[in-house]
């Protein structure tokens, strides 16, 4: 994939350098501010469950690649080499009701799938890839 990427190890203290980084990159774009705080918040989520999730017994990085796509948008995307996890295949939470009886998790994979305009994941080998598709809105000029 094309595009400028950054490699760093999994770990939180890499988070705000990855977080930095993406900003940086949606904001040459031409996102308002508000939308890139969604970018942000979306790639934070989905950076931290790598972090805790696929790396959890082991070590290894992440590569974080950021590119354009035309008029279309703005493409993230996200490889590691963790254990697999299909960000997809996770259901949509109870977020009605009372705080006190949901389940604990997956919220922030709901805000993802709320905020992020195509949400695409596929494992090649031993390598999770997480695609974010940012379109580029009218109002984003």
């Amino acid at each position: 994939m094309e595009g400028v990427s950054l490699r760093l190890p999994a770990g939180l203290e890499n988070l705000e350098q990855f977080i930095s980084f993406v900003s940086g990159q949606a904001r040459q774009y031409g996102f308002d501010s508000l939308r890139l705080k969604e970018i942000e918040l979306c790639t934070e989520e989905a950076l931290v469950n790598i972090f805790n999730y696929a790396y959890s017994e082991k070590t290894g990085d992440v590569v974080l690649t950021c590119r354009g796509d035309g008029d279309k948008g703005f493409i993230i995307e996200i490889c590691d080499y963790g254990e697999p996890f299909n960000i997809n295949s996770i259901p949509t939470p109870e977020i009605d009701g009372d705080i006190t009886d949901r389940k604990v998790g997956g919220l922030g994979i709901y805000f993802i799938h709320r905020l992020i305009d195509e949400v695409i994941y596929r494992r090649e080998g031993d390598m999770n890839i997480l695609t974010f598709i940012i379109y580029k809105k009218q109002s984003d000029t």
